[in-house]
């Protein structure tokens, strides 16, 4: 005989079935892994840069406006740069050669518009944009998978 019987086809489907049923979570769980620890780079490299831009302000390389907190005023200034006040050629600093993009949002837009933006005079609780950009966070509602909203990271 050369050939499969029904039940052999039968038990065969069964078990496809039953590894598929396994491997789909575990699959969307690695996915959304993968997405949090893009979440955690771009995070920790916009936290740098802005601790950086900071740190220049304070050393006298950024020239920084009285009443000012001494953070920038947008994202985009990271990338964009700003005159060295201690280089006679003025030349520019550069704190980020793009604004990451956060892997929860919403793909349209720029990537700056993908961040919640608080500045240095609101609170961790109830972070507000205003004239700079103190810190970051992530606009997603989602809880990780370690149980903390993403907005908290």
């Amino acid at each position: 005989m050369a050939g499969f019987t029904i039940i052999e086809m039968m038990v065969t489907v069964v078990i496809i079935s039953i590894l598929a049923t396994v491997a789909l979570p575990m699959a969307e769980v690695a996915v959304r892994r993968n997405k949090e620890q893009e979440l955690r780079q771009a995070l920790r490299q916009i936290r740098e840069a802005l601790d950086d831009y900071r740190e220049a302000v304070d050393e006298g390389r950024i020239e920084k406006v009285a009443g000012a907190s001494g953070y920038p005023p947008h994202l985009q200034t990271l990338v964009s740069g700003v005159a060295d006040a201690s280089s006679p050629e003025r030349a520019r600093l550069f704190f980020l050669r793009r604004v990451p993009r956060d892997p929860f949002a919403d793909q349209s837009g720029t990537p700056e518009s993908t961040w919640g933006l608080r500045s240095y005079e609101s609170t961790a609780e109830n972070p507000k944009p205003g004239r700079d950009v103190y810190d970051v966070y992530s606009l997603s509602d989602q809880i990780g998978l370690n149980g903390i909203p993403y907005r908290e990271w």
